[in-house]
C-alpha cells in the first residue's frame, strides 16, 4: 500500500534562488536603522522556505545604514564612500543572519571583501556547496568593488552559483509604469521584457544589473516583501508582483 505521507504538499516553485533586500527594507517604517521585528518576521518566512527544501542566497544593501551617494554629495571620495557603504551591508548580513539563526537554519555569511574575524570570504564553490548543504548564504559587501550596486552584486552572484530566479523584496506590490506612492492611477505590470526596463526608464534595478540578467537569462520577479507571507507564497509559484524576462514578440 502507498503512504499518504506528503500527498497534498505544496511545491516549490524553485530549486535555488538569489533573494535581494535593500537596505531600506530592514529598517522598514523607520527613517534609518534595523526593524529587528521585521527582520525577525522575514526570517521565519525564510526558515520555513529553506525547511521545505529551497536553496537560498540573500544579498542585502546598506542604504538603511550608510549611503555612499549620499557622502560623495558633500566632496567624500566616491572610492571611499563605496567601501564605507560595503561595510553596512556586512551589518546588516549579520542581522540577518542572526535573526535566521534563531528560526534553527544554518546560515553563513561571505563577504567579498576580507574580513575573516567576522565572516567567510567568498569562495563560490564553496559557496554553492553551502547551499547543496541546506544553509542560507548571506552574499555581503557587494561585488567588493567600487561603482557597483548591490543590484549588480545580485545578478551577479545569482549567475555564480547557478540560480534560477532573482526574487527581489520590495515595499511595492511589483512594476508599475508610474510611482504608485504618487499617482492613484499607476498601473502595475504582470509580466515585463528585460528591455521595456530600459526603455521606459523604471527605476526597479539599476542598468547594468537589467543588462546582465538579460545576458545571462536570468528572471527577476520583484513582490512586496513586507506584506506578511508573500515570500512563502512566491517560492511556492504563487503569481505575485512583476516577472521580468525575455518575452518573445
Amino acid at each position: 500500500m502507498m503512504s499518504d505521507e506528503g500527498v497534498g504538499k505544496p511545491a516549490l516553485a524553485y530549486h535555488r534562488v538569489i533573494l535581494k533586500l535593500s537596505g531600506d527594507i530592514l529598517k522598514g517604517n523607520e527613517s534609518s536603522g534595523i526593524d529587528f521585528r521585521l527582520v525577525d518576521r522575514i526570517a521565519e518566512e525564510i526558515a520555513a522556505a529553506v525547511s521545505a527544501g529551497l536553496q537560498l542566497g540573500i544579498v542585502v544593501g546598506g542604504g538603511n545604514l550608510f549611503r555612499g551617494s549620499d557622502a560623495e554629495k558633500v566632496g567624500y571620495e566616491r572610492i571611499t564612500a563605496d567601501n564605507m557603504g560595503m561595510l553596512s551591508t556586512v551589518i546588516n548580513a549579520l542581522a540577518i543572519q542572526n535573526a535566521i539563526e534563531k528560526c534553527g537554519i544554518e546560515i553563513r555569511v561571505m563577504s567579498a571583501i576580507d574580513i575573516t574575524e567576522l565572516v567567510e570570504p567568498f569562495i563560490r564553490r564553496r559557496a554553492i556547496r553551502h547551499l547543496e548543504k541546506g544553509r542560507v548564504v548571506i552574499f555581503a559587501a557587494g561585488t567588493g568593488n567600487p561603482y557597483f550596486t548591490t543590484d549588480t552584486a545580485a545578478a551577479l552572484r545569482a549567475s555564480q552559483v547557478g540560480a534560477e530566479i532573482i526574487l527581489k523584496g520590495t515595499k511595492v506590490d511589483g512594476i508599475y509604469d508610474s510611482d504608485p506612492e504618487l499617482s492613484s492611477d499607476a498601473v502595475m505590470f504582470d509580466r515585463l521584457d528585460y528591455m521595456d526596463i530600459v526603455g521606459r526608464g523604471l527605476k526597479i534595478m539599476d542598468m547594468t544589473a537589467i543588462t546582465f540578467c538579460r545576458d545571462y537569462q536570468i528572471p527577476i520577479l520583484v513582490f512586496n516583501i513586507l506584506q506578511p507571507d508573500n515570500f512563502r507564497q512566491v517560492v511556492f509559484g504563487k503569481s505575485i508582483g512583476t516577472r521580468v524576462m525575455e518575452i518573445l514578440h
